[in-house]
């Protein structure tokens, strides 16, 4: 009868917290399957200790840390709204302009070929705007002679939009 009443005080979940501690640490990449940069997780303290933090993919989580990590963000916050207020800035200076694209047509106004993203870089870089033709975004494939506003990505937050004429040579 002891027996019995031994196994019922005894708390198994207290038993299986000793086997398996945890460990909090600061991620500072991604890591598959357990978080994003500046997370802050609990792991086994193995996988903190011989993988994350040798390959500098995690930081202890400790109270000097922390304020490291605050720290960093300060300075990515101020870079990106410095960049942010760069990119609005030329986005004024953008949309104030319109291009204009001669082209071969026909008769009907269709073109010869297509204006493509490369077409539209060169004539921003007459202009005197450098930009990467990947952030430029077409509304349409331009195969007619017309007007067309084009996008272009300056920042995540900020896309510019530029008028675009597209007109025959003759």
């Amino acid at each position: 009868m002891s027996i019995k009443i031994f196994f019922k005080k005894l708390d198994i979940s207290k038993i299986h917290t000793n086997y398996y501690p945890i460990m909090k640490i600061i991620l500072c990449q991604e890591v598959t399957n357990l978080g994003k940069k500046d997370d802050i997780v609990n792991v086994k303290p193995g996988y903190a200790r011989n993988y994350l933090i040798p390959r500098k993919m995690a930081l202890l989580f400790t109270p000097s840390n922390l304020k490291i990590l605050e720290h960093e963000k300060e300075i990515e916050n101020t870079k990106v709204n410095k960049e942010k207020r760069q990119a609005i800035k030329l986005k004024e200076k953008i949309e104030k302009i319109s291009l204009t694209f001669p082209v071969t047509a026909g008769e009907d106004g269709k073109i010869f070929g297509t204006v493509t993203e490369k077409d539209i870089e060169e004539l921003l870089l007459k202009e005197k705007f450098k930009t990467d033709r990947h952030k430029i975004t077409l509304p349409e494939h331009i195969k007619e002679t017309g007007v067309y506003m084009v996008k272009i990505a300056l920042h995540p937050e900020v896309d510019a939009e530029v008028k675009l004429w597209v007109v025959s040579k003759d």
